[in-house]
């Protein structure tokens, strides 16, 4: 999906381009855009939810002014594993550790088996999306505009044979170590105040 973000002061606001099935105990993989203050950066948050549990969020800034022109953000999800790119190059890979894990901590799952649709929304999140919270939306700057084009689903014929196809190249991993050494600002797996008993298991 290619998306070009709310121009100006897009505080408050969410932007969103997600995957998810239906139900209580949904599963759902999310890029939402939290808006901002004119001059301060977007973040992108995201998160993987599997039987209706998340709370598996990483936040990143964007290398990039996201409001000038599109740009595309993609999602690879595979029996094995779920990578997030934005403009091809990967940003975070989730994997599949149920087998493992699933030993040692029943909460833990992998988004597999349910069939899931592509959404895309902007909403009002003022309660927690800017500076949590401490920013409300400045409704004189409304209407907020995000656009989206360009969206392209690419299926195979087998969950499986997708996964043998999926791992990244050389340049492909040394990039996601670059996104995520200089723009990641946010990962659940190292926040000791939220898991003081220490971190959820696949972080391990």
């Amino acid at each position: 999906m290619q998306i070009k973000l709310v121009p100006g002061n897009s505080a408050g606001t969410v932007t969103t381009f997600y995957l998810s099935s239906q139900g209580p105990k949904h599963d759902e993989i999310d890029f939402e855009f939290l808006g901002n203050l004119s001059g301060d950066p977007y973040i992108l948050h995201t998160n993987v939810f599997a039987q209706g549990l998340g709370n598996r969020e990483q936040q990143f800034y964007l290398w990039f002014d996201p409001t000038l022109d599109f740009h595309t953000y993609s999602v690879l999800w595979t029996s094995n594993q779920i990578i997030f790119s934005v403009d091809g190059s990967p940003i975070r890979v989730f994997k599949n550790r149920e087998t493992e894990l699933g030993k040692v901590d029943s909460n833990y799952h992998y988004p597999k088996s349910q069939a899931m649709g592509v959404y895309s929304s902007l909403w009002n999140a003022d309660d927690w999306a800017t500076r949590g919270g401490l920013v409300k939306t400045d409704w004189t700057k409304a209407p907020f505009v995000a656009s989206f084009r360009n969206f392209n689903a690419a299926a195979t014929s087998s969950f499986d044979a997708a996964a043998e196809e999926e791992a990244l190249e050389s340049n492909q991993e040394q990039r996601l170590q670059w996104v995520r050494k200089n723009y990641m600002i946010y990962d659940y797996c190292g926040d000791t105040k939220r898991f003081p008993q220490g971190p959820p298991p696949e972080c391990k």
